[in-house]
């Protein structure tokens, strides 16, 4: 199977900067696979984990936050505010995190305060599932 290159940028570092067989992530129209030579495009995605296939088939999972792709025919780009590994997840504070959000979900809030809320239980729940699951896929 052929190889593109996948580089995965956040403000404070690069997080991944390898050849790859696949990527798999989530856009707000539902999953995406990209393989070499997919069409040049620009997708958004949604807070959900991105799925990596390496040259020797295995699968690696991460979650992330919101971002966009950038894809071309031998290199994609992958900007996110945060991604974690698996391992770097820390299981106890996103569950706390994820009881402090739907404590503030139901409350009275504010429209802003109500989809902050949304947003820090969507990270929450996307961090326990791959913590929960160690990446594998």
């Amino acid at each position: 199977m052929k190889l593109f290159h996948l580089q995965i940028i956040t403000p404070e570092k690069t997080f991944f900067d390898e050849d790859v067989q696949m990527v798999v992530v989530k856009s707000t129209d539902g999953e995406v696979g990209i393989l070499a030579d997919h069409e040049p495009t620009v997708i958004s995605l949604v807070e959900d984990a991105i799925r990596i296939q390496y040259p020797d088939g295995h699968w690696r999972k991460a979650a992330t936050s919101k971002g966009f792709i950038t894809i071309n025919r031998e290199e994609v780009l992958v900007l996110f505010q945060s991604v974690e590994w698996p391992e770097d997840i820390d299981l106890v504070h996103a569950q706390r995190s994820k009881e402090r959000a739907e404590e503030r979900l139901r409350q009275h809030q504010s429209m802003n305060e109500y989809y902050l809320s949304r947003a820090m239980l969507s990270r929450a729940m996307v961090r326990l599932r791959v913590g929960r699951d160690k990446g594998i896929t």
